[in-house]
């Protein structure tokens, strides 16, 4: 029987510890706003991965639990069938936490003051966790094409020096929702590997490709690419289950992987908890159904604000992503100063945002909305922004 999910489902979030919600005052200084930026979805998860949780609840002792073959057999066989990609067990580990393996990766393969490059604008914390991690951050910015980012290949290699050691990638990217293609891929492996230049991808949005766009796994594209780098995923983004830490690495390169994998080990961040466990293998084993039907939804959301935009608030424009949730607005036509965007879309939108300056400089004058959301919610949103926007003239 197919099963017909409701995305048009509302469902109050308020007061469960939910981050979207429940920090407004904290973040944005008041309470009364539509919270449409931090990257989960208002969707509820899906049934088949709450039932799973039941049922291994129903057994009364929550004891030390091994890693069984069917949690790494549907990662598997997820990679292969949604990427084409062909994993091998000893490739996989649990990680507890993409950002926290890109900070584990930076332990292990660098030391203080070495050079982390990244491509601006991009998600904040590859900026955040080298530094915070005494490490120095190199920004190879981008290429705004107005409706897509390309990557500055010249740029990128003016910037190398012997002090890079590590390359974060956004792939697909976070915030302009870019899809890298072959080829642009080949290239930023053949340039990272000649210089010696570790490639981290973080490819959680990875099964999120939108609109006939197809994601590559970056180890996928040449032997240079799968000898020089160590890819992240995960399903809590595409499920909606970010509160279950359940991500997981994957390294081709036997040497990276030891000296990887055995740090993990003695660290013992190599262990799943027992939900990320049950969640894992239900979101990967009866999934694909929930996954097309909320990708769908996703793009009659991106549609409606994309048209919205252009007949009744043509100053702000939109890159139509071609991964993920998320959506990147140029608002620079409003003319407002650096610091008066973000009041703007508090005081006047009653909007809870991301900020583009998060993202680096180059984000400056744009916002981030998350569309993960009933239409109704994004309806009531750019009522709410037109209104603001024709009150400045």
């Amino acid at each position: 029987m197919n099963i017909i999910y409701n995305f048009d489902e509302q469902i109050d979030r308020h007061h469960t510890g939910a981050l979207k919600t429940d920090v407004l005052q904290e973040r944005y200084g008041r309470t009364d706003l539509l919270p449409l930026w931090v990257a989960d979805m208002d969707f509820a998860t899906p049934s088949f991965i709450l039932d799973a949780m039941r049922k291994r609840l129903r057994h009364p002792i929550l004891g030390y639990t091994v890693t069984e073959d069917g949690y790494w057999e549907s990662i598997i066989d997820w990679m292969e069938y949604r990427h084409g990609w062909k994993v091998e067990r000893d490739w996989l580990s649990y990680v507890p936490g993409i950002v926290t393996g890109i900070g584990m990766v930076l332990q292990v393969f660098s030391e203080d003051g070495d050079k982390v490059i990244i491509q601006s604008p991009v998600y904040h914390p590859f900026r955040l966790v080298p530094e915070m991690n005494g490490r120095e951050v190199v920004r190879n910015p981008l290429i705004n094409q107005g409706d897509h980012y390309e990557m500055d290949f010249e740029k990128l290699e003016s910037v190398i020096d012997e002090r890079c050691k590590i390359l974060i990638l956004c792939n697909p990217h976070n915030p302009g929702g870019r899809v890298w293609n072959q080829d642009e891929l080949v290239r930023l492996a053949d340039i990272c590997a000649r210089h010696h230049i570790l490639v981290i991808s973080d490819e959680i949005h990875s099964d999120m490709a939108l609109f006939g766009h197809k994601h590559i796994p970056f180890a996928s594209v040449s032997e240079m690419a799968a000898q020089n780098s160590i890819t992240f995923a995960a399903p809590t983004k595409t499920f909606n289950m970010a509160g279950i830490i359940s991500s997981f690495s994957i390294i081709e390169n036997e040497d990276i992987r030891s000296k990887f994998y055995g740090w993990m080990s003695a660290n013992e961040f190599n262990a799943p908890s027992i939900f990320a466990l049950v969640a894992t293998q239900s979101a990967y084993k009866e999934g694909h159904a929930w996954l097309e039907q909320m990708l769908s939804y996703v793009e009659q959301n991106i549609l409606f604000v994309e048209r919205y935009l252009h007949d009744y608030i043509p100053r702000i424009k939109m890159m139509r992503p071609q991964a993920s949730f998320l959506v990147w607005l140029d608002c620079r036509e409003l003319n407002l100063p650096e610091d008066g965007l973000s009041a703007f879309f508090v005081d006047k939108v009653r909007l809870a945002l991301n900020n583009g300056v998060m993202f680096g400089p180059q984000g400056k004058g744009y916002m981030r909305m998350n569309v993960g959301t009933p239409r109704v919610n994004l309806e009531v949103a750019m009522e709410r922004l037109r209104n603001a926007v024709d009150s400045i003239g």
